[in-house]
């Protein structure tokens, strides 16, 4: 029997198998046959320096101080990571080797570790999570000499990538025509949940509070998720609207999560507001579940308009209608399934959530278009196969 496939995944953001896209890329490999071992940070309750779950070999570095803001900050998170990153790639390949280092940014910097180890003869596969120099624009709002450079890691990292995968065709088109990768390396595999986990199902009424109609958010509480578009929008909704008999139920984690709360206080919303905190697998299918109407208040800006929000696949999976702005990659990704708000426009988004309050037949039927649009084209089964297909071709160049 020929030896396995050796791979090691680095990502720095997030715990292992907490990413979900990370976690199904490794699970789908392993199934695949392929040896599978991740570099990654400890935090939200994953904190062993090593252990094997499911056949993949998961190997932890303290988790870096969290940059919110400015260079500085940044610089030292990512330094930290990356002294790790290098650390533990000397472990990783002396206890299960590896041929290929399959690098998710952010930051834009992995292809140093992928580098030093190219004269080993291993290759890189770039997993293309986020545009970092648009992430940075939308962060900071302002262009300059930091975002000159992000571009410059950026032509790097694809410079440097033998195969990259996409999360989308827009991110495709970066790799190729920002990057110049040639376009038979570059393979969109996107981000969507199992269907066979993410099932329709009745909820947990508690979560309703007694309301008549029930908003769900889930995802990262910061900077550029639209938070205060989202408050200003129930605002709007409840307190000049009258639409009063509407709760909010924001389940998630992240830097701004205080700051929120005392704008929802001070709009006077704690009554139509619950924060959850971070819920995973089953109690997060408690919530999503018993919701009406999933938000997505992503504002429009260089990175949201290309990106794919997993919120937005999960709502759809879970066949609830959705309401965002209108983005290209939101509509894309939901279709007929979604109504858009003219961009960072929190009246238009109140309205349009009054709109599926007002008919419940038209937000089930949407909900029906999105599970159904989840299951045809969009769900982890239609990703998986291009991702083994990048595999393969990278394969292709591994000496």
């Amino acid at each position: 029997m020929p030896d396995p496939r050796r791979v090691l995944i680095v990502v720095e953001n997030l715990p292992v198998p907490l990413d979900r896209r990370v976690w199904l890329e490794a699970t789908t490999l392993t199934e695949a046959g392929y040896h599978v071992s991740v570099i990654c940070p400890t935090g939200r309750g994953w904190d062993a320096a090593y252990e094997e779950i499911d056949g993949v070999h998961i190997y932890r570095y303290p988790e870096p101080p969290e940059a919110h803001s400015g260079a500085k900050a940044y610089a030292i998170e990512y330094g930290q990571a990356l002294r790790h990153m290098f650390r533990l790639a000397k472990t990783v390949h002396a206890e299960q080797g590896f041929d290929v280092i399959h690098g998710c940014n952010p930051p834009d910097l992995i292809f140093l570790l992928a580098r030093a180890w190219r004269r080993k003869g291993v290759r890189y596969l770039f997993d293309h999570h986020d545009v970092c120099p648009e992430l940075f624009e939308a962060k900071f709002g302002k262009k300059g000499m930091l975002h000159r450079v992000m571009l410059l890691w950026e032509r790097m990292t694809f410079a440097t990538a033998d195969v990259s995968i996409a999360t989308n065709e827009s991110f495709r088109r970066i790799a190729v025509e920002r990057g110049g990768m040639d376009p038979d390396d570059v393979f969109v595999v996107r981000s969507a949940p199992k269907v066979e986990k993410f099932v329709p199902g009745p909820g947990n009424p508690d979560h309703r509070h007694g309301a008549g109609t029930v908003l769900g958010y889930v995802g990262v509480i910061g900077q550029q998720e639209g938070m205060d578009l989202l408050v200003a929008a129930l605002d709007h909704l409840v307190n000049e609207m009258g639409r009063t008999d509407v709760h909010l139920v924001i389940v998630g984690f992240g830097p701004q999560v205080e700051d929120v709360q005392r704008d929802v206080s001070r709009r006077g919303l704690d009554a139509h507001v619950t924060f959850t905190g971070a819920l995973y697998d089953q109690a997060l299918l408690e919530v999503l579940n018993v919701i009406d109407i999933g938000v997505a208040p992503d504002p429009w800006n260089a990175m949201n308009d290309i990106s794919t929000m997993n919120k937005v696949m999960e709502y759809m999976t879970l066949e609830k209608p959705v309401v965002q702005f209108d983005l290209t990659e939101g509509r894309a990704s939901a279709g007929e399934a979604s109504l858009y708000a003219e961009a960072n426009d929190p009246k238009g988004f109140a309205a349009k959530i009054a709109t599926l309050m007002d008919d419940p037949e038209l937000g089930r039927r949407m909900g029906r278009l999105g599970r159904e649009r989840v299951l045809e084209r969009l769900s982890w089964s239609h990703s998986a196969p291009k991702l083994l297909a990048a595999y393969d071709r990278i394969f292709d160049k591994v000496p």
